[in-house]
């Protein structure tokens, strides 16, 4: 596939899921008091928010960022990967009232263990997608910098 046609497609889908995880966020901020950890809710509702800004932030500057195309594809979906499993993992903390892996935010009793290794390995694994995805971003931000002078 042409390397613009790909930057294009790219941009356009991480705009749309941004919006849509946006939207999710929303939803959840409604849903919050009713969770059985709504502190955790309100956390999740900030992360749906913050996260959806953050695919729509990246969309835009997505043609910016010069990596292969086989990097380009890695990043997309780790960046989608990280931002959903974000929300989705603090949302799961909120509703069965887990998460110890969460410190202060989590409530003094744990949930079921297989609840708490889910919550869990949403935690570590987005950590790693997000912390990968900012390396190569940075890496392909650097490189375009770099051409431009």
């Amino acid at each position: 596939m042409e390397k613009s046609i790909l930057l294009k497609a790219q941009s356009n889908r991480l705009i749309y899921w941004g919006v849509f995880l946006f939207l999710l966020g929303l939803v959840v901020g409604l849903m919050a008091p009713v969770f059985a950890n709504p502190r955790m809710g309100v956390s999740s509702h900030i992360e749906g928010i913050l996260n959806g800004m953050f695919l729509m932030i990246l969309g835009l500057i997505w043609h910016k960022i010069q990596v292969s195309d086989k990097w380009l594809k890695i990043t997309f979906w780790l960046a989608i990967y990280g931002t959903f499993m974000n929300w989705f993992g603090i949302l799961l903390a909120a509703v069965f009232n887990g998460g110890k892996m969460l410190g202060i935010m989590a409530p003094p009793q744990e949930s079921s263990p297989i609840v708490e290794g889910i919550i869990g390995f949403s935690l570590i694994s987005l950590s790693v997608a997000m912390i990968a995805t900012c390396a190569i971003l940075l890496i392909g931000l650097r490189r375009n910098m770099s051409a431009m002078t």
